[in-house]
């Protein structure tokens, strides 16, 4: 099993910027993709940024050129900084993680998730 935990979410006014991180641990062996998930009240889950083991990375169209998402293999940490945010960025992030070179909607494993809200 993989555990993955999110830390680094909060409240920020629109234009600013934060950090991500999940922290995997257990069977990280098992891990190609990481990714974000970001879900607001009323919409379905949307996917934020991916990046597999060798550092592919894939957006989604909403964030592209304001969200970069990071890796650290040795740590088996991956990082979303997010700058330039709106309030359309409110939602809950989560971590998830897939065996696979890209993460399916159903990924093994996922995170709690971490509260993002952007104020106007």
């Amino acid at each position: 099993q993989v555990q993955l935990v999110e830390s680094g979410g909060g409240l920020v006014q629109a234009g600013g910027s934060l950090r991500l991180s999940c922290a995997a641990s257990g069977n990280v062996f098992s891990i190609n993709t990481m990714a974000w998930y970001r879900q607001a009240p009323g919409k379905p889950r949307e996917l934020v940024a991916a990046i597999t083991r060798r550092g592919i990375t894939n957006y989604g169209d909403s964030v592209k050129g304001r969200f970069t998402i990071s890796r650290d293999n040795a740590k088996n940490a991956v990082y979303l900084q997010m700058n330039n945010l709106e309030p359309e960025d409110t939602a809950v992030y989560s971590c998830h993680a897939d065996d696979r070179d890209y993460v399916r909607y159903v990924s093994p494993w996922r995170g709690q998730g971490t509260q993002v809200t952007v104020s106007s």
